[in-house]
């Protein structure tokens, strides 16, 4: 089991995190341009701009608009096709898979769906996929976790509670917090979706960032389910997780339904 020291750590700021820049995608050699291309070209498909059998632009087409080498772009292409989003045939060219074959569990793709994430649909999906996962990695952490690695989570907890009415400053302990029960649980299989749970809360501060009176009503969420791994009642540590959960869904839910109120009224 890793000790306190191997302290997980967000791939972001805050202003990649909520949206401003693009996530920082794997799965290349080499990020800068490769990354941004990748990101623009990952985006157009998973949103739609290109339907399941659709052809992509040829090399030369797709060079041309990003400002890219054809190596730069067959690097980027090699990378979608490993993610499931498109194949390439001899004669038919390269396009695009149907959505069933698309690996939703990689990080960047579940980041491109949610890029624009806004309806009740991408909500409950959100949080049925950390409801799936966080609430049992508590109880495991409850069970598992070295003394050390409560120590580490207490202090990423203090980080939070200082920062708990500055999002931008909340933003990252608190991904480390949720990063870390996963890796407490001693299961390397729970410890590697740690990239999932992140694209899952990424989207939930894109959403949330203007929420009034910041993260501080969440903070004894937070606490309980420290408090309950630290105990060692597993049980506790679970249902903990899962009010957390719930309560961060409910906040995301508020402010789209106010937005959407808003947006019908023309403001």
């Amino acid at each position: 089991m890793k000790n306190a020291t191997s302290r997980a750590k967000p791939r972001n700021s805050f202003a990649n995190l909520i949206g401003r820049k693009p996530v920082r995608a794997t799965g290349l050699a080499s990020g800068g341009l490769h990354s941004t291309v990748l990101n623009q070209i990952g985006q157009r498909i998973v949103r739609g701009d290109f339907v399941p059998g659709d052809p992509l632009p040829n090399a030369d087409d797709w060079s041309a608009a990003h400002g890219v080498s054809r190596t730069v772009l067959r690097e980027v292409i090699k990378v979608l096709a490993g993610k499931g989003l498109i194949e390439s045939r001899p004669k038919t060219g390269t396009r695009v898979r149907p959505r069933s074959r698309w690996n939703f569990l990689d990080p960047d793709v579940l980041a491109w769906r949610y890029a624009a994430a806004g309806s009740g649909e991408d909500v409950r999906s959100l949080f049925e996929l950390r409801r799936a996962i966080e609430p049992m990695a508590a109880a495991l952490a409850a069970e598992r976790a070295s003394p050390e690695q409560v120590a580490e989570l207490e202090t990423v907890l203090a980080e939070m509670e200082d920062a708990a009415d500055d999002s931008e400053r909340f933003a990252e302990p608190d991904l480390v917090y949720h990063q870390s029960i996963l890796r407490m649980t001693g299961n390397e299989l729970i410890g590697s979706l740690a990239a999932l749970i992140e694209t899952a809360l990424v989207t939930s501060f894109r959403l949330t960032n203007d929420l009034p009176g910041g993260q501080r009503p969440s903070v004894p969420l937070h606490r309980e389910v420290v408090h309950k791994i630290a105990a060692r009642d597993t049980e506790g540590a679970r249902r903990a997780m899962l009010t957390l959960i719930d309560q961060a869904e409910d906040d995301v839910r508020r402010i789209l339904a106010s937005r959407q109120r808003r947006q019908a009224n023309g403001e």
